[in-house]
């Protein structure tokens, strides 16, 4: 996977996730790859709602042992 831009949102708590990669995607190419590193619970759900509804396609998550939630976003 190409990633375009990493963000790290870690250490902040909801809203903030959602804030910081609305202003990181905004930076992207359509097409690309916003890889996103948080530790709020809340991210997945929120990320999830706020790709779909934005016309970006979320394409994979995953939870490390260190409870940092990743996301790969493409751009639409």
């Amino acid at each position: 996977m190409n990633v375009a831009k990493v963000l790290d949102a870690k250490g902040l708590a909801c809203p903030m996730p959602i804030v910081k990669t609305k202003k990181a995607i905004t930076e992207l190419e359509t097409g690309d790859i916003l890889e996103i590193h948080a530790t709020d619970k809340g991210a997945k759900s929120d990320l999830t709602a706020w790709a779909k509804s934005g016309g970006h396609e979320l394409i994979k998550h995953e939870v490390e042992d260190n409870n940092v939630f990743k996301f790969w976003i493409k751009k639409g």
